[in-house]
């Protein structure tokens, strides 16, 4: 891990200490915990396949339905070494739109090459309703937009700060779509073609959780992505993907310690670039605390490995794990619960977005302590 992005999140978790530690204890007893933030994987394209979202721990009484609506914002800057040196060379010559001689000039490059610069907003909302005291199933629908963004200069300003290499970035115009592929199997151009998106996939999930024992409580769920439209590049892979997920929740008065494992069955896609079908794990770690009756705090981390293999590319930072953490806060008033996450690449920079941020807003009539 670079030097800075260690110092950042020292940073971090000390202004997270600072919070818990100057905020107001006020009846927090009273409060309600909600479990891992509900953060969807934001790696680019992997949209198009089944993501299990971290469970929840709200428990609401049977015969009652609760709906979560979440918009997630992604900046994506990622590339491979030999691209990284060729727009490190034009930074001296100011900012340029892409063209095709510089696509020619990528393709000339020694090895498999690529380029990302994008960000995607995307939209989701999951209808939850409770079968039983222990039983409820949920349906889940979303869509996405591909777009140039506006955080580019926030991202360069940031890194500047901390002292991060500028990986490129200051040779090409701001809030610009471009991607180009040039993999095993693959070769895909897109030099600002604005913004584009559509409907994703529904989810549709089945969710078990057991009565509480000595502070615990343990769920299992299963979910299926079902391709109603069929195969679409960046929206869908046509193909049915699978999923179960076990979550490990512990909750005391103040303070909540969660631990999730995912295992995905991915279908496989060939958009933007032929993928092998296979067992996608994925490993959550978080810790929640109750600041006062209203208001919580999180923060967790995100382990999984990439979708990309050695039939796919020879690159390792695209095979590389990925590595993210989230913070996010909680704010309850009546049934209406808000919600605002931050999400980092912690690691491998070039699979994972450099930054995330999440706004969510969940509507739960029927709370049951």
């Amino acid at each position: 891990m670079e030097k800075g992005r260690f110092r950042k999140w020292i940073g971090v978790l000390a202004a997270a200490a600072m919070l818990v530690g100057i905020a107001p204890q006020v009846q927090a007893e009273d409060g309600q915990f909600y479990g891992l933030m509900r953060e969807r994987d934001l790696t680019p394209f992997g949209f198009m396949r089944l993501d299990m979202r971290p469970a929840h721990a709200v428990s609401t009484e049977p015969g009652s339905w609760s709906i979560e609506n979440d918009v997630a914002f992604q900046n994506t800057w990622a590339l491979s070494p030999e691209v990284e040196k060729y727009l490190t060379g034009l930074e001296a010559t100011g900012r340029r739109k892409l063209g095709p001689e510089d696509v020619q000039a990528i393709r000339e490059l020694p090895g498999e090459n690529y380029l990302v610069d994008l960000e995607a907003a995307v939209f989701d909302v999951t209808v939850h309703y409770k079968l039983a005291a222990h039983w409820s199933v949920y349906l889940g629908a979303g869509a996405v937009s591909y777009r140039g963004g506006f955080l580019d200069g926030v991202v360069e300003k940031f890194h500047d700060t901390l002292g991060f290499s500028s990986f490129g970035r200051p040779a090409v115009e701001r809030n610009q779509v471009n991607m180009l592929f040039d993999l095993k199997g693959s070769n895909q151009v897109s030099l600002d073609d604005g913004t584009s998106g559509g409907l994703l996939d529904p989810v549709l999930g089945l969710r078990f959780s057991s009565p509480r024992l000595r502070g615990w409580n343990f769920s299992v769920e299963g979910a299926v992505k079902v391709p109603v439209a069929g195969q679409r590049d960046f929206l869908s892979t046509g193909r049915v993907d699978v999923g179960v997920q076990a979550s490990a929740q512990h909750r005391g008065t103040r303070n909540a310690f969660y631990i999730d494992t995912a295992a995905v069955w991915y279908g496989g896609g060939q958009a933007p670039s032929p993928q092998e079908r296979r067992v996608v794990p994925t490993l959550v770690i978080g810790y929640e605390r109750r600041l006062t009756a209203r208001t919580n705090i999180n923060l967790q981390g995100y382990i999984s490995p990439s979708m990309y293999s050695t039939r796919e590319t020879d690159l390792q930072e695209l095979r590389a794990t990925k590595y993210q953490m989230t913070f996010g806060l909680r704010h309850r008033v009546a049934s209406h619960v808000w919600s605002m996450g931050i999400t980092e690449n912690l690691q491998n920079v070039n699979n994972t977005p450099d930054i995330g941020f999440q706004f969510g807003y969940a509507f739960v009539p029927r709370f049951r302590n």
